[in-house]
């Protein structure tokens, strides 16, 4: 006689890898069976535009398990077929797309998101972004019974981090990543045997992350130093900080690091102000940014030094 527990059915919704880390921990956790993976469809990318799986879809392949990709998660079919499983949990990460209230309905215990910050603060697409670019002091990520609103379910955990000098957006995101995973498997059997009660999430400090488009990376040098600091460190990876060289070809540049540094004069935002050796300080709406690291359009990153070597600027030229 087999007197183990049963093994809780799941069904894991997510696409990027945000949710990759939380989609391993659970399928090797031996409490549930993850009977499937809701991704998003392949799509087009790279120069040559081919047909890429997102990265849930690969790490569900690699540890044996089913994929389904809807267009949308709404479609009655898909439902149907998901009411068949008889899943008692759905759990989201990363995944894309909002659930309609037929899907939410499904499981016996909801559908549980994780969410990287902490809510009701970053609702939306970019939370690890935004919480960099607005100079948060910390961050982390939220567990939440889902509903039918954007990120404004119950709470049912969280788990905080600080957020470092040096963190840029990459490290960051992969950091929330392994402690989102960390804090579902130490959630999910309390959640799931009733000894955790949701609350809802505060009335005061929504705020709202927009999804990042390629614009946002360009900097503007009439913001103060300190916020241009902050948003190089957010977009970096992607979409990257750039600004526009006075001359050249190629005129794209994208600021790879760099620190806010006190300037008491008066010149124009986006001034040369210096540019010799490993020197390159720039103007901006309020103090100065000392540029680090850069990569020229088509190039390699290079450092503040061999970049001036290729490409002379001169105090007193502008960028865009």
């Amino acid at each position: 006689m087999n007197d183990s527990p049963r093994a809780v059915p799941v069904v894991f919704f997510g696409t990027a890898e945000f949710a990759c880390p939380s989609l391993t921990a659970l399928a090797r956790d031996p409490r549930y069976h993850v009977l499937g993976v809701v991704t998003q469809p392949d799509r087009p990318r790279g120069r040559d535009l081919r047909r890429q799986p997102p990265p849930v879809k690969q790490t569900a392949l690699t540890l044996g398990l089913p994929v389904w990709q809807p267009e949308k998660c709404r479609d009655p079919e898909f439902i149907a077929r998901l009411a068949e499983l008889a899943a008692e949990v759905f759990i989201v990460a990363a995944y894309g797309q909002i659930l309609p209230p037929r899907l939410l309905e499904l499981p016996r215990h909801g559908c549980l998101n994780l969410h990287g910050s902490l809510l009701p603060r970053h609702r939306g697409a970019a939370p690890i972004q935004w919480a960099l670019a607005e100079g948060d002091p910390e961050t982390g990520v939220t567990l939440m019974r889902m509903d039918a609103g954007l990120d404004t379910g119950d709470i049912v955990a969280m788990a905080r981090t600080p957020i470092r000098p040096d963190d840029d957006a990459q490290s960051l995101h992969d950091r929330l990543a392994a402690l989102g995973a960390e804090l579902l498997l130490r959630t999910l059997p309390d959640y799931l045997a009733g000894r955790i009660t949701p609350r809802p999430q505060p009335a005061a400090g929504v705020t709202h992350a927009r999804k990042i488009t390629r614009e946002d990376g360009r900097l503007d040098w009439t913001l103060p130093a300190v916020r241009l600091a902050r948003r190089i460190r957010a977009f970096t990876p992607w979409p990257g900080a750039f600004a526009l060289l006075p001359t050249g070809r190629r005129r794209r540049v994208k600021i790879l690091a760099a620190e806010a540094v006190e300037h008491p004069g008066q010149e124009a935002p986006g001034t040369v102000l210096r540019a010799e050796g490993d020197h390159l300080r720039v103007a901006c709406g309020e103090g100065a940014l000392q540029i680090r690291r850069v990569q020229r359009e088509g190039g390699r990153p290079l450092s503040v030094a061999a970049f001036l070597a290729g490409c002379p600027l001169r105090a007193g030229q502008i960028l865009e």
